[in-house]
């Protein structure tokens, strides 16, 4: 009968060189006072064994796991999956691993996840929130115990935690003026839930650039769903079902802007002649559609950089007054594509 394999430790290690358990230990950890001929003497003779640190003890025994947490909706998501990608390279700089959690926009889920990632003893958490966290005290406890919490991109207004999100007032803002500036008059504005701030805040943008340009408002051209294909294809029957039809429409992302310049291009609706369309998040598939879409670019790369920028330096403050609110704001591009009538151009803001 085979003998059950066991996990070595670094005792074997130092019984196979004669040296130490303290001198292995040291040398592993690339300790100054050893010699490179032992350090190297060591590590050969670590990966000669299968020899494996225990991250989990190192952990609890200096209270660091050198793990970071992340929950975003979904993986599946352009900007999310974005700036995952990103947070985790600019952590792995700092020598910290990363765990990716998606909630799948439940708020259950998203519970359940902040449980478990407290669990794990996780030394930081960075949040970007479902479509319908409202109530964020499931993040309590990380504060109580001085573990820094991050939120990103969709975030609370007012709880005490630091805050990166993108422009998304000026966005709209901005996605609307072009729309009208292109000579749209009538424009469908296609947002998600207004439990989430990015649909509040872009729906307040899309209003003041009404008022600037006195366009009125109609409430039956502004439509609330999750941003999905299927939903966008079931508005975009509605507003193209009967006349008047809208000569723009402004989308909340772009996977609802491409859907709409699909029905159009299905049902005989030429764009951008008869009606103009932008999306949101500059999304890679707005260039290779037929027109190109329109969209505002949220630059994932900053916000992911500034996200961990923000947990290095909570980890280091480890100080309740550095838990309070703050907000860091990342600036938005207008990239303007053939959907809009125009060759492709950013215009900075």
């Amino acid at each position: 009968m085979a003998s059950q394999r066991s996990e070595k430790t670094i005792v074997d290690i130092a019984e196979e060189l004669n040296l130490s358990v303290s001198t292995v230990s040291r040398a592993l950890n690339d300790h100054p006072n050893i010699s490179v001929k032992t350090k190297e003497r060591v590590k050969k003779m670590a990966r000669k064994l299968g020899y494996r640190p225990n991250a989990m003890a190192a952990g609890l025994r200096n209270n660091k796991s050198k793990t970071i947490g992340l929950i975003i909706p979904r993986i599946s998501m352009f900007f999310p999956a974005a700036i995952s990608t990103i947070i985790q390279n600019k952590l792995q700089e700092h020598g910290y691993n990363l765990i990716i959690c998606q909630s799948n926009d439940s708020l259950e889920q998203e519970i359940a996840l902040a449980n478990t990632l407290y669990s794990a003893r996780v030394d930081g958490l960075a949040v970007s929130a479902t479509l319908y966290t409202t109530d964020f005290s499931h993040f309590d406890v990380f504060k109580q115990q001085h573990i820094p919490v991050v939120f990103f991109d969709r975030t609370p207004k007012d709880y005490n935690a630091k805050v990166i999100k993108g422009d998304d007032f000026l966005g709209g803002f901005l996605a609307t003026e072009h729309l009208i500036e292109r000579g749209c008059k009538d424009i469908v504005h296609i947002s998600g839930p207004l439990t989430c701030n990015l649909y509040v805040e872009r729906l307040a943008g899309y209003k003041e650039a009404l008022q600037k340009y006195k366009l009125p408002y109609k409430k039956g051209r502004v439509f609330f769903h999750e941003l999905t294909r299927d939903n966008a294809w079931k508005t975009a029957e509605k507003i193209f079902s009967q006349p008047p039809f809208p000569d723009g429409v402004f989308s909340s992302n772009d996977t609802t802007a491409i859907t709409i310049l699909e029905y159009c291009r299905k049902n005989g609706i030429k764009v951008p002649e008869q009606c103009k369309i932008i999306g949101y998040s500059n999304d890679s598939r707005t260039e290779i559609v037929t027109p190109a879409v329109t969209s505002v670019d949220q630059y994932p790369t900053t916000m992911g950089e500034r996200v961990v920028a923000a947990l290095m330096d909570l980890i280091q403050a480890r100080h309740p007054a550095a838990y309070r609110h703050s907000q860091e704001i990342v600036p938005i591009q207008l990239v303007e594509r053939e959907s809009t009538g125009a060759k492709e151009k950013a215009r900075k803001n």
